[in-house]
């Protein structure tokens, strides 16, 4: 029996019409080598029957609501879970090239998941070009984070063509309270989360400036010193305050998405991190800076100031790798666009995500699972909903800004090595994120694996409707820090003619 955390609640509260807050991957890989050179339906069914129990809050585990909305709701295992309700097939027609993929991506991403079972879905994608084979498999971040996402995947996949031996299925089936135990739980919290709600209020009023958007408001910094002071903390790093400018992609989002996917090469990245220092986030964190300057440059958009970016961090440590529920937090970092000068940019990138990653490190970055959490369940989802459908027309309003982020950057690290699924070669494994009015209608979400940088774009149809032109400023934006990074020759000594003597 496991109940939702405050922020897993926080996402399903925050699904509107527009917003869907479920998390996908695009897997492209090289079917000849399973069992009649052909990835089924039928084997992926048997594959996720065989190892669900690895898995099996994100595989088998459907939501339970409490009576009234009293209360956040509960997991428990499907009692009619069939791997066969959640895995369907399509195939492209000709030519099945890769932007014909992405649009049918796109297509597949903007439908929501049907609450009455377990929150995620598989579609095996026919027809690619090369003889490849996709496959877009999507789960509620309700169910799942980052790391629970790559856990998911390991239960799924082999590091041989081969399947491995699996341990056996021991797990006794998971069931959610009765409603009248649900009810008086309920009840019982409710009454006592005033208390609760003070104590999270507490926690978080000494980083309230390092929360994207509130640091902004007049007075907040003031009132953070303030209460660092109280507590002694003098030696806090100060936050980085931006305020988010207006863009093309943080205008009301609509219902329709467009997709784009592509690879960079982890070894030159690797190679720009030795010339230039700083680390390998900082080189993706910078290529993103230079491709969206190009892209808003190009439309005449592009600020005279850095745009706020969310970075998601997973506060997951060792000791509590397992444990349920969303583990994530958001640093709020500023990205040097507005900077010219590609060397001055990049050290704008690299000394500003310093400076976020040690005012993060020190604050541990609690600060969205204590505001998660300060109301209870009727009034957060309520509340959350109201101000999601609230937030298009306060966006339409002239000289009103709502908005805490510009967008989402995401670099998770993956395996270094080739996996299998089903006993097909995974060639590329490309994220797919959410977007939302609240974090902005694009989202870059970059995933290496076996020597790539797979990265995944999402937005808004509406708003972006062709984001193939990141994927290409990406690739601009790595050959120019390539060229910035390559050591200047080393001048050749210019020889100096020897005097000549005439003769006596």
């Amino acid at each position: 029996m496991t109940q939702l955390t405050a922020m897993d609640a926080n996402f399903l509260y925050a699904e509107t019409s527009t917003t869907h807050v479920h998390i996908a991957g695009l897997g492209v890989v090289d079917a000849s080598t399973c069992p009649g050179g052909r990835l089924t339906v039928d084997a992926m069914v048997e594959l996720i029957r065989d190892r669900s129990h690895l898995a099996a809050r994100p595989l088998r585990q459907r939501l339970v609501g409490v009576p009234l909305g009293l209360d956040r709701p509960y997991w428990e295992d499907d009692p009619d879970f069939d791997p066969r309700r959640h895995i369907f097939e399509i195939a492209l027609p000709a030519p099945g090239d890769d932007h014909q993929l992405a649009d049918a991506v796109a297509m597949l991403h903007e439908q929501p998941l049907d609450r009455h079972r377990p929150l995620w879905e598989l579609v095996i994608i026919q027809g690619l070009s090369g003889g490849r084979t996709a496959v877009y498999v999507k789960a509620h971040h309700a169910a799942i984070d980052g790391v629970m996402a790559a856990e998911t995947l390991a239960a799924l996949l082999d590091l041989t063509p081969e399947p491995r031996d699996l341990p056996a299925d021991d797990l006794e089936p998971a069931r959610a309270p009765g409603r009248l135990s649900m009810l008086s739980t309920g009840l019982l919290k409710t009454a006592t989360y005033p208390v609760r709600s003070a104590l999270s209020m507490a926690r978080t009023a000494p980083y309230l400036d390092e929360i994207p958007g509130v640091s902004g408001i007049p007075g907040v910094g003031l009132m953070t010193q303030v209460v660092q002071g109280a507590l002694r903390l003098d030696d806090f790093p100060k936050a980085l305050r931006t305020s988010a400018p207006p863009t093309p992609f943080n205008l009301p989002i609509g219902r329709h998405r467009s997709v784009a996917y592509g690879d960079l090469s982890l070894a030159e990245i690797k190679e720009i991190r030795r010339g230039l220092g700083g680390s390998v986030n900082d080189v993706v964190m910078a290529l993103c800076a230079t491709a969206l300057r190009q892209w808003l440059d190009k439309r005449g958009e592009l600020p005279d100031r850095p745009l706020a970016v969310g970075v998601p961090v997973s506060l997951r440590k060792g000791d509590d790798a397992g444990d349920p529920g969303n583990q994530v937090s958001l640093m709020g970092a500023p990205l040097a666009v507005h900077v010219a000068d590609p060397a001055e940019r990049y050290a704008a990138v690299r000394k500003d995500m310093n400076m976020v990653k040690r005012r993060f490190v020190a604050s541990s970055g609690t600060w969205v699972q204590e505001l998660s959490g300060i109301f209870p369940a009727p009034v957060a989802g309520a509340l959350t909903r109201l101000a999601m459908n609230a937030l298009p027309a306060l966006q339409s309003v002239p000289n009103v800004s709502v908005r805490p982020i510009n967008l989402i950057i995401s670099n998770v690290p993956g395996p270094q090595f080739p996996l299998y699924l089903g006993g097909s070669k995974v060639l590329g494994y490309y994220p797919i994120s959410a977007i939302s009015d609240l974090s902005g209608g694009l989202n870059i979400t970059v995933f290496s694996y076996d020597g790539r940088v797979c990265v995944g774009v999402v937005a808004c149809r509406d708003l972006v409707p062709n984001p193939s032109e990141v994927i290409d400023h990406l690739t601009d934006a790595m050959a120019e820090l390539k060229d910035l990074a390559r050591p200047a020759p080393t001048p050749t000594p210019t020889a100096v003619a020897e005097p000549e003597l005439t003769p006596v």
